[in-house]
């Protein structure tokens, strides 16, 4: 199992690389960021910076979106970045929810979407594609290689995935959401006429290391808020008892009342009062090392490739430097 740290671009900038070296140090395969440009610095000029300072680490943005940037201008982006360090990049994309509301624009449409994983990937990896219309290629890229991982929640997106993208990105780590979810995408891959075995799949959750496990909830109750934010769209799309999306999921969110995106992602959201106990725990991996390598253990015999640790809470270095420890070697078994 690879792992991944998960980070915000806040400044300064300079701490975000310092605690990617140190990933990489801890035996961390990969570093990601949040890409919302509002809300937090611009992640690709620190992608430079972090490429730099590291060897074999690789970078990406969790997640992108359609929206933001013109295609040929993301596909140019991680191209660029590839032809300095050697394709260590990943383009993670989603229909984008923080980046295009707090800009007053709706996320896109899973259409959008999916012509864009296609154009983005062509464009970076130097084949010729379509843009608005427009025929075009990057003369200059040469053995471009840009993998392009979906994050997705609801039976039209993971069907896409499945489809189209090169990874499945699954922003909880409960179990049972899991499996559910990832034989979604692996079914539609097969329809699709792909391998289901060639989608690496990934997720990505808060990790808390230690025995507090009440301070470890409050540091990560943010996520639950974050999941339903998402979960919220999924309920108005096709009905809270719908059979489209499992109950499990929806359940929860019959508290909420609203979502504060100055608080996104961050500890301490005062728009997370309505997330449960329960579903921290479920959705987040908390408690000593034994009670991570347990569920990590779970989620690889599910067909997991990767967990990527969000690490925004008041314990970033102690969680990363007790993965490399104590849990990190003991998934090499």
């Amino acid at each position: 199992m690879d792992f991944g740290l998960v980070l915000q671009t806040d400044p300064p900038a300079s701490r975000v690389i310092s605690l990617m070296k140190r990933a990489e140090r801890n035996g961390f395969t990969h570093g990601w960021t949040f890409d919302s440009a509002v809300l937090w610095q611009e992640p690709f000029v620190i992608y430079s910076q972090i490429l730099a300072n590291t060897t074999t680490l690789k970078v990406g943005p969790m997640v992108t979106n359609p929206g933001t940037r013109t295609w040929e201008v993301t596909a140019s982006t991680f191209a660029t970045l590839n032809d300095m360090f050697g394709n260590r990049t990943v383009c993670g994309i989603g229909r984008g929810d923080s980046a295009m509301r707090v800009a007053g624009r709706r996320p896109n449409t899973l259409a959008r979407l999916g012509e864009a994983i296609e154009v983005i990937r062509d464009l970076a990896e130097g084949r010729e594609a379509e843009v608005d219309g427009q025929r075009m290629r990057l003369p200059w890229v040469r053995d471009g290689r840009l993998p392009v991982w979906m994050a997705a929640y609801g039976p039209k997106a993971l069907a896409l995935t499945g489809r189209k993208a090169d990874g499945f990105i699954l922003q909880l780590a409960d179990p049972f959401l899991t499996e559910w979810m990832v034989k979604a995408v692996r079914n539609a891959a097969a329809e699709a006429g792909r391998d289901p075995d060639s989608v690496t799949i990934c997720v990505a959750a808060p990790a808390y290391v230690g025995d507090d496990l009440a301070h470890a909830r409050e540091q990560c109750r943010w996520f639950g808020g974050m999941v339903g934010n998402h979960v919220a769209d999924l309920v108005s799309r096709y009905g809270e008892h719908s059979g489209m999306v499992p109950e499990a999921l929806t359940e929860y969110i019959k508290g909420r009342e609203g979502y504060d995106y100055s608080h996104h992602g961050r500890a301490g959201n005062p728009s997370t009062d309505f997330v449960p106990d329960e579903i921290v725990d479920r959705f987040c991996l908390l408690g000593p090392p034994e009670a991570h390598i347990e569920k990590l253990r779970a989620l690889r015999d599910l067909g997991v490739d990767q967990f990527a640790v969000y690490d925004m809470h008041d314990a970033q270095e102690r969680t990363i430097d007790a993965y490399g420890a104590e849990i990190i070697p003991a998934l090499g078994d």
